[in-house]
């Protein structure tokens, strides 16, 4: 049975840093896209980053570009997610995605469709 389960999340002022975890069971994913998303109170779940299978590339939305940083250890199917410089709107709820129909290297499709998706972990920004 897959499972990505999210760690990482907190409360902590404006400016601070966190840093998310996602561990990955169930099956192999050092050849699979992953990604996180975000979901604010009231709103849509969105795109936040996504890596290669191997890691090499990233991509992210434009709003967090220059704070966060997403990397992955295939050896330990864990992916993270670097947050600095953190501001009140990323306040929400932050689930771990990963999509095996995806090729490796096409970061850029990782969508809302994807297959699997972790619970979720709360990050909440104060001013």
């Amino acid at each position: 049975q897959v499972q990505l389960v999210e760690s990482g999340g907190g409360l902590v002022q404006a400016g601070d840093s966190l840093r998310l975890s996602c561990a990955a069971s169930g099956r192999t994913f050092s050849n699979v896209v992953m990604g996180w998303f975000r979901q604010a109170p009231g709103k849509d779940r969105e795109f936040v980053a996504s890596i290669s299978g191997s890691g090499d590339f990233t991509y992210y939305e434009d709003s967090v570009k220059g704070r966060f940083t997403i990397s992955r250890d295939n050896a330990k199917n864990t992916v993270f997610l670097q947050m600095n410089s953190l501001k009140s709107e990323d306040t929400g709820v932050y689930y771990c995605a990963a999509d095996p129909d995806l090729p490796g290297w096409a970061l850029r499709s990782l969508n809302l469709r994807a297959d699997y998706w972790g619970q979720g972990t709360q990050v909440t920004v104060s001013y």
